[in-house]
């Protein structure tokens, strides 16, 4: 029985809880393509952000995903985003990628109470995400907090210094076509076309009265046995 090969998932796209106009990616989707095979994967990522909590659902489906999740930023994990690329086993980034955290957001309206019931369900969520970037990065909750606050945006080499990424993508070589070699080549060929001269050399030829009658097959065996001393 083989073994299932790698797949891929794209999360590209908004993430919401559910989709209006069927472009943004929601977690009974990802469910979906998730649990349709298999065996490791590779999920790529280039996403602005979304739902908060539709983003908690896909995090979770991914940690505990069986097979290896590989994730590849292609181009932007912010926001939201961002948190789903932390459950990747192994976090590779595109050199031109981005990563941006900052503070979740949201809206709120009524009165000083219903302003400090937002402000208190923001802290609150703010703190479940930096669960998620420190387990993947090491950071100190200080540092992400900060980081979050200040709105902050990596290019490939701060996200792998920071341990938000674990290495850049990388373009797989190419077995590189070795030049034929034309000396070689030339000997083959002529060490060939001696072996069968002296095959019809050792046969007894028969009569051909039009044969050329100064030109023997011993004569072109020496004749291609100085020429090789050159070639």
């Amino acid at each position: 029985m083989s073994a299932p090969t790698q797949r891929t998932l794209y999360l590209y796209g908004t993430i919401a809880e559910e989709s209006w106009l069927d472009d943004d990616v929601t977690p009974e989707l990802f469910k979906q393509e998730l649990n349709a095979g298999d065996g490791d994967i590779i999920v790529q990522i280039n996403s602005c952000g979304g739902d908060c909590i539709a983003v908690a659902l896909i995090y979770n489906m991914l940690r505990a995903y069986p097979g290896k999740v590989t994730v590849h930023i292609d181009g932007l994990a912010a926001s939201a985003a961002s948190v789903v690329a932390m459950a990747g086993d192994t976090v590779l980034i595109s050199p031109l990628g981005l990563i941006m955290v900052h503070n979740p957001l949201t809206f709120a309206a009524g009165d000083h109470n219903e302003m400090q019931k937002a402000i208190a369900m923001l802290d609150e969520v703010k703190s479940s995400i930096i669960n998620a970037y420190a387990l993947k990065t090491g950071l100190s909750r200080s540092k992400l907090s900060h980081l979050m606050e200040a709105e902050t945006w990596m290019d490939a080499g701060t996200a792998i210094e920071l341990g938000f990424a674990d290495g850049m993508i990388e373009r797989v070589p190419v077995p590189a076509v070795q030049p034929q070699n034309t000396l070689y080549s030339q000997r083959t060929a002529a060490n060939r076309l001696m072996n069968k001269l002296t095959e019809q050399s050792q046969v007894t030829p028969a009569v051909n009265p039009t044969a050329h009658p100064k030109r023997t097959v011993s004569d072109i065996l020496r004749h291609l046995d100085t020429i090789k001393n050159f070639i």
